[in-house]
Order: structure tokens, then C-alpha cells, then sequence
């Protein structure tokens, strides 16, 4: 503890995530600490995930202090601590992408956030996994204390993701039909939910399971109009199951392989087909017919690369697609994930059940 202070204070440096942030000199007795789980290394969570108490760096005119209040533990973060994500934060890194804070402290300049405010990172490694931060303003966007905390903790990515899904591809009209597989994810369910807010109807893909009717109850509770089986789909084409709705016109695939070859067959003339996952991880069947006879068309949508287009042209539209999500979910037309609530010094149930490929619920560190 004596050797981390001393090299902080040597260093007048804390990483955040991917950004550094560097302070004037300082004195033991100044400095201000959070506990945090870091990873010096990438490995497995259990080997390489630690709690440390870091020093906080010193509020600038633009900073804001940030008191964490809850933060899931994502695929995707553990993909991070991995070594196998597309970005990777520096060395020593602090864990979590997602999550929300309460605003308690602002520089003399902030005029966006006000202490009280919740607020959560628009970008990727931020490091949630801690229980104070100290960054710029710039790198929040704020979100009303009067929607579910754990729907505030949730929202920066599946729901975002589903939300631009929805409105980035193909200009979506009410009575219009959209395929999608992995339709129990948390992206899945977004979809649902958010194209009946607009609506839009959705064929719903899922793998066969013993408890195949009571998934598709609780799918058709948020709204989904049709739940199928990749089997029964593959046994049929989807004009022999679905007759009273037109073909769709968009497909979400987050599997891949034979799944994302599905949902590609099953579009209509002109359609278009977005890929944003490949849980299978197994390659796209897309067969030449589709792309010379149906003129479809592929894309690729990766919400973290979205935001930092997005930001850089115009911050107002990160905070536009956070403040329309927000409504939804504001109105009961999006509800919050479930999640397993795990205390934050039990971070290492967190990280297993995280780990775990039978983790049917989201895990959210408080």
C-alpha cells in the first residue's frame, strides 16, 4: 500500500481506463483514494483482477468527481481483461465499461453536470469497476434520476446498440416486420421492446431448450409477435410459418454461422442484414443467391466505434439517443434487464457468474 502511494505521488499520474490524467505535485495527506478492481496483465478474471486502493487525482476546472453506484459485468469486459477485445485500456487498468455514477463533486467550469446528477461514460474503458473517478466532464452524459438504477447502469450499451440497429439502416415504418436470432440476449429483448415502441413487428429466433414455451411467454410479454426455433426455421422457410406478415425488411444477426445464414434467407427482396455479434463463432453463410437474385445488402455495427464518430461531429447526439432511451424506459416501454445484484468486495462471484456460458442474467456490481 506504502509502495503504490509513494510511486502515485512520484508519478503525480492515474490512469483511467485509456485516458491519463496528470496532477501538480502532491503530499500524502492531500490525496484522496477510491477502491478499484484492476488488472495489470491480461489472464483469466480470477488471476489477474484485484481490488487497490488508488489515488484520486486532484478536481481540475473541467473534471468532475464521480461516485459510482452500480456497474455491470459484461462479455465484453471480460473479453478486455482477456487481451481479446478490439481495443485494449493501458496498463495498470481499471475494470467495467458500463455503469452509473452520482455527480458529487464539479470544476468551477462544468456547467453540464451538477453535483446530484446521475451520469454514465459515453465511451468504452472508462473503468466502472471502482467506487469513485475523477474525469473530465466531457467524458459523461447525464441520465434523470427518474428511471430504475439498474436501467441506468445497463443502458450505454444493449439498448443503445438496439436503438441504433432500429434507426440507422433502414428507414422502419409501423407494420413493417424485422428478423432477429439470439433473441433472448440482452440486445434481443432491447429490440423487441423498442421496435413495438415504434410499431414495428419482430420474428424472433431462439435455440431450442426444454424450457423453449416459458422464454417465449416471457418474449411475448415485451412484445415480440412471433418466437421460432432456428430447427423450425431451418425445416421451413419462413413463409410456411408466418403468413400474415410481410417479409422483413431488416435482420439483426449476433450469432453467425448457420443462425445468421437464417435470418439472411428469410429477407425480402432489397433487405438488409446487420451483423453486430458472433456468438457462435463460426463464419456467415451467405449464399451467392442472395446478394445476385435479392440484391441484399451487408452491414457491420459496432456501437463503441458508432459513439466516437458520433462524439467527435456532435457530442448532442450521444446525448439525444441516451435522453430517447431513457423515455422509453421512463414510459414502461423498455423495462430494465434482470440482473443478479452482487455486492462489490464479492467481485470475484461477479466475475464466475460472468464467466459461466449458462449466465442467464445480467450480474451488476453495487
Amino acid at each position: 500500500m506504502k509502495r503504490t502511494i509513494s510511486r502515485l505521488i512520484q508519478e503525480k499520474v492515474l490512469f483511467l481506463g485509456q485516458r491519463k490524467y496528470t496532477q501538480a505535485p502532491v503530499t500524502l495527506r492531500q490525496l484522496h483514494f477510491c477502491s478499484a478492481l484492476v488488472y495489470r496483465q491480461h489472464g483469466h478474471p480470477h488471476d489477474t483482477v484485484r481490488i487497490e486502493e488508488m489515488a484520486l487525482p486532484a478536481l481540475g476546472k473541467h473534471s468532475v468527481r464521480l461516485k459510482m453506484l452500480a456497474a455491470p459485468v459484461n462479455p465484453a469486459d471480460i473479453n478486455m481483461l482477456q487481451g481479446t477485445y478490439p481495443i485494449l485500456p493501458m496498463f495498470p487498468a481499471v475494470g467495467g465499461n458500463e455503469g452509473v455514477g452520482e455527480v458529487v463533486e464539479v470544476g468551477s467550469e462544468v456547467t453540464a453536470l451538477r453535483p446530484g446528477d446521475w451520469a454514465v461514460p459515453w465511451d468504452a474503458g472508462f473503468g466502472t469497476w471502482r467506487t469513485e473517478a475523477i474525469c473530465e466532464a466531457g467524458d459523461l452524459l447525464r441520465v434523470p434520476r427518474n428511471i430504475p438504477l439498474l436501467g441506468a447502469a445497463t443502458i450505454g450499451v444493449n439498448p443503445c446498440t438496439a436503438y441504433r440497429m432500429l434507426h440507422d439502416f433502414i428507414s422502419l415504418r409501423p407494420g413493417m416486420t424485422v428478423i432477429q436470432n439470439g433473441a433472448n440476449s440482452a440486445v434481443g429483448q432491447a429490440v423487441i421492446q423498442i421496435a413495438a415502441s415504434l410499431g414495428v413487428k419482430t420474428v424472433n429466433i431462439i435455440r431450442d431448450r426444454p424450457n423453449r414455451h416459458k422464454l417465449e411467454n416471457e418474449l411475448k410479454l415485451m412484445g415480440a409477435d412471433f418466437v421460432i426455433t432456428e430447427e423450425e426455421l431451418e425445416g421451413l422457410t419462413l413463409d410456411n410459418i408466418i403468413q400474415e406478415l410481410p417479409k422483413p425488411v431488416l435482420g439483426l444477426n449476433c450469432v453467425g454461422g448457420r443462425s445468421g445464414g437464417l435470418v439472411l434467407a428469410s429477407l425480402c427482396d432489397g433487405g438488409t442484414l446487420v451483423t453486430y455479434g458472433g456468438m457462435a463463432k463460426k463464419t456467415l453463410q451467405v449464399p451467392a443467391k442472395a446478394l445476385i437474385f435479392k440484391n441484399i445488402t451487408l452491414q457491420g455495427f459496432w456501437l463503441t466505434q458508432w459513439k466516437r464518430n458520433n462524439h467527435e461531429a456532435d457530442v448532442r447526439g450521444l446525448q439525444a439517443m441516451v435522453s430517447s432511451v431513457c423515455d422509453l424506459m421512463k414510459s414502461g416501454q423498455l423495462r430494465p434487464p434482470e440482473c443478479v445484484q452482487v455486492p462489490f468486495h464479492r467481485y470475484c462471484q461477479a466475475l464466475q457468474a460472468t464467466v459461466q456460458s449458462q449466465r442467464k442474467k445480467h450480474v451488476l456490481l453495487i
